[in-house]
């Protein structure tokens, strides 16, 4: 489909297109030339269900978006999954999305009628794309060597080097998530032992303070929000369960910034809304695990970006590609 580009004032109006997958819902934005969501559209995640239909949800988000004016402007399309991802192949393999294995998302998504010739669909992690909106217009703007991470459902990572977004070769480097912090530690679904979201995720902590002897509020469910709130108030087993899950994030984030000499760990999602109850112990442990002088400086930053970090990181990538020496003409 082709379309004519636009202008005001000889200024663009580009705009770029955005989607972000994961297993509560798909996303998706059209986000301007300064990083601002212009448009979002979002559908619940029918992560249960067929591949096809699965598919049909994405085309549906692309729909809504497409009926926006400023659709006639979109540049690139970006897409941020929940991994494992491909990016060479353009597929995905998302832990919490049985019905897909290897499936061929990028050239789901480039058949969609309304897709404009010469878009190209880039596809990212949904951690690297985190990573990408936090470097881009967030806490790790102007930092040339950043760790960023979401501690959610789950656990992921993205890393900034040199100045640049670093996916590694096939986007799935800065899983951090699967860093074993104890080698004598539960099994991981990845396979793995120890691993830092079988501590540090929202869930595991919910878990270890249950098991601890804490309950929610009658009538409330046990998540780590709650958890947060009674660690707030006060209770011990609730405190301990999200030191528990500090100490994990910081052997983790030591470990990656004596490696490479990182200088900013940014942490957003929702077990970063805590706050001081994730933070102060975090930065205590921190002090403790990153020993060697070269890393003693290392800064521990809440994410400036909360629910539309994953569509900016999107959108960044594909304004990256859009400008690339070398870049397929949009055409109209």
């Amino acid at each position: 489909m082709g379309r004519a580009p636009t202008s005001t004032g000889g200024k663009s109006s580009e705009v770029y297109a955005a989607l972000d997958i994961g297993g509560t819902k798909i996303a998706g934005a059209l986000v301007d030339e300064e990083g601002s969501v212009v448009r979002r559209a979002e559908l619940p995640t029918p992560a249960r269900e067929s591949a096809s239909r699965m598919a049909g949800t994405v085309d549906a988000v692309v729909d809504e978006l497409a009926a926006h004016p400023a659709w006639g402007t979109v540049s690139g399309l970006g897409i941020a999954s929940a991994g494992p991802v491909d990016t060479v192949a353009g597929t995905v393999s998302p832990v919490n999305i049985p019905s897909w294995r290897a499936f061929p998302l990028v050239d789901s998504v480039r058949a969609h009628p309304m897709l404009f010739d010469g878009i190209e669909p880039v596809l990212l992690g949904d951690a690297v794309a985190v990573a990408a909106a936090e470097h881009w217009r967030g806490a790790a703007k102007g930092v040339d060597n950043a760790l960023c991470m979401v501690v959610s459902t789950g656990v992921g990572g993205g890393f900034v080097l040199n100045g640049r977004l670093h996916p590694g070769p096939s986007g799935n480097a800065g899983h951090i998530g699967h860093i074993s912090v104890d080698l004598d530690g539960p099994p991981c679904a990845c396979g793995g032992r120890g691993c830092v979201e079988g501590y540090a995720s929202g869930t595991a902590i919910a878990r270890h303070a249950v098991r601890s002897g804490w309950t929610p509020p009658a009538g409330a469910e046990a998540t780590a929000a709650a958890v947060a709130a009674a660690a707030r108030a006060g209770d011990e087993r609730a405190l301990a369960a999200y030191d528990r899950s500090a100490k994990a994030l910081a052997a983790a984030i030591a470990g990656s910034a004596t490696l490479l000499e990182i200088e900013v760990t940014v942490i957003g999602g929702g077990v970063a809304q805590a706050g001081d109850v994730l933070f102060t112990p975090l930065r205590r442990h921190l002090r403790a695990f990153a020993a060697l002088g070269f890393t003693r400086g290392l800064e521990v930053r809440p994410a400036a970006l909360a629910r539309d970090a994953g569509l900016v990181g999107a959108a960044a990538a594909a304004r990256r590609q859009a400008r690339a020496p070398g870049a397929p003409t949009v055409t109209g």
